[in-house]
């Protein structure tokens, strides 16, 4: 059984056993799919537990992809699929290397852990995203700070296929404890109205005068 609000996974992941983290998972859905902004529920592995239909949404106009599609795993998309930086602006420096700070740290923690090792040979046939992954990245974080790593209050360049959203979102982590003790985290990217070009002056009329209403009193005459 597997829970996406919103619509269907295309690859099921394993959900907790317990009949009372389902029923929470549950509700949780439908409290998800309540927000109008993106937002998705993953696991340690980036695998999405739970997605809305605003995430859908957003990630609507990407090509099928056997094993980097942003309901399945958002990390793998990010890193691997060939449409992310259509949607996914400022792709490599803004969205790239943060994540791929989060799963070196995420290896550091579950080094065994099979779908995580996966991703790690994924990276390492690319030569480029392995350099970046095994040199660059830890000078860009020495370079960046803590702050540019960190998920919660980023705000990042985003293009929504909506044109009544602007171009950047800001990136707000909200996982509950209940979440939390799953193993789960949960990511909103909270987007902004486009901004309306100022007005113009108005076609047909003049520039505007300044009326005096001063009386001229004629001087008195000898």
């Amino acid at each position: 059984m597997a829970f996406q609000a919103g619509g269907q996974r295309s690859q099921p992941r394993p959900v907790p056993e317990s009949p009372e983290a389902r029923a929470y998972l549950q509700d949780y859905a439908t409290l998800l799919d309540a927000v109008p902004f993106p937002s998705v529920v993953f696991d340690h592995r980036w695998d999405v537990v739970l997605a809305n239909t605003a995430f859908e949404t957003l990630f609507r106009g990407v090509a099928p992809h056997p094993t980097a599609m942003p309901g399945d795993n958002f990390l793998r998309f990010v890193l691997f699929h060939p449409d992310a930086d259509t949607v996914l602006g400022e792709h490599e420096s803004s969205w790239c290397l943060p994540m791929l700070a989060h799963f070196a740290a995420a290896v550091e923690r579950h080094g065994h852990d099979h779908v995580l090792q996966s991703i790690r040979r994924d990276i390492a046939q690319d030569p480029i995203m392995d350099a970046a992954y095994r040199h660059g990245l830890p000078h860009w974080i020495r370079a960046a700070g803590p702050h540019a790593v960190e998920h919660d209050g980023a705000v990042r360049p985003l293009l929504h296929p909506d044109p009544r959203w602007g171009t950047d979102c800001r990136v707000v982590g909200e996982t509950p404890k209940t979440l939390q003790d799953m193993g789960y985290s949960r990511l909103t990217l909270v987007l902004r109205e486009a901004r309306r070009p100022a007005p113009g002056p108005r076609a047909g009329r003049g520039p505007r005068r300044t009326v005096s209403h001063l009386s001229v009193v004629p001087a008195p005459q000898d």
